[in-house]
């Protein structure tokens, strides 16, 4: 009964431990972003732009979207290093059926997705089945997934896409301010993913299940199972930043995302969310994704060379990990 009481108060959120621990984790990335958006005003007068800020959204936008579903694996305790090829394989399916084999760009799609959520799904069996660790399992997957898009694409750039593709690519304009359809599409994404964390019991199982397995095994909830949709529904998600990918460059390129998969564990630590699983939001890695690209960007406005914008994203992982562990020894 202990044990039922104790993973109720997991799964539904009610641990206020928990709840407290997750609004600091919030607060930090928040404060962050202020800060460096700040200091950034005082070096640029482009910064606060509002054509500067929908650049930011755009460059964001696939690393923020494929933090999704690293995010989901992360809350289960769990990593993901083939998330960046998962998405360009996607990408190159869609985009060679659509141009070489003339197939319907809607089909096409649906076609690249699958593909994506097949590869998520055959990472999810083998940690589930076989029991291999997630790093292993999707460093193997990394490779598999480069090799058959380099092999498929036969190194080749795809050109001359179909509208459909590139739809996501389309901006409307607010006060006079570009947005692109797929900065929206990307803050929807969000939106749903944490209705469906915190308003449904599957969701709440991710957090149970990274939390503690065998305490969240023991009170009925299927673990194996929430693991196979965690990876399978992250392999979907990739799909999506693969579309985002294919709006905003207008090509199919087998080269791209080799090291997004690195760029989306940063915006999830950054966010908060712990790499030991069970804590975290996905608001905040958003606001990791963000924080990312406000570095980025304000470092290119004040001309400082691009080597020390990612030695400085290298400095952020690491003091973001740290706060991480000092928390977790405190709780």
């Amino acid at each position: 009964m202990t044990i039922q009481n104790t993973s109720k108060a997991r799964t539904t959120g009610g641990n206020p431990v928990l709840k407290r621990l997750n609004s600091l984790n919030l607060l930090g990335p928040i404060v962050a972003l202020l800060l460096a958006s700040a200091f950034f005003a005082t070096q640029s007068d482009r910064f606060l732009s509002g054509q500067n800020f929908s650049l930011i959204l755009q460059q964001v936008m696939v690393v923020g979207v494929m933090a999704i579903g690293q995010t989901l694996i992360i809350l289960t305790a769990g990593i993901d290093l083939s998330c960046g090829m998962v998405m360009v394989l996607g990408t190159i399916v869609m985009t060679k059926l659509a141009v070489e084999s003339g197939l319907n760009p809607i089909l096409a799609i649906m076609a690249g997705a699958l593909v994506s959520t097949a590869v998520g799904f055959l990472n999810g069996l083998l940690v589930t089945r076989i029991k291999l660790p997630p790093f292993i399992v999707t460093l193997g997957t990394y490779n598999i997934a480069f090799a058959i898009t380099q092999i498929y694409s036969n190194a080749q750039t795809q050109t001359g896409l179909p509208a459909a593709l590139t739809f996501f690519g389309n901006t409307f304009h607010i006060g006079g301010t570009a947005i692109t359809y797929g900065t929206v599409l990307m803050i929807v994404l969000y939106i749903v993913v944490w209705i469906f964390l915190t308003e449904t019991a599957p969701g709440r199982h991710i957090y149970a299940v990274g939390n503690n397995p065998e305490a969240a095994r023991l009170t009925g909830i299927p673990t194996n199972r929430v693991l196979l949709g965690v990876y399978t529904m992250a392999g979907l998600i990739y799909s999506v930043a693969g579309l985002l990918l294919v709006s905003r460059t207008g090509v199919g390129d087998p080269n791209a995302g080799a090291t997004d998969n690195l760029d989306t564990i940063t915006a999830v630590v950054l966010g908060g969310t712990s790499l030991f699983g069970g804590r975290g939001m996905i608001f905040g890695t958003l606001l990791g994704a963000l924080i990312v690209g406000v570095f980025r960007n304000g470092l290119t406005l004040t001309g400082v060379p691009s080597v020390y914008q990612i030695l400085i994203t290298g400095i952020l992982v690491i003091l973001a990990v740290a706060a991480d562990q000092l928390t977790r020894k405190k709780a």
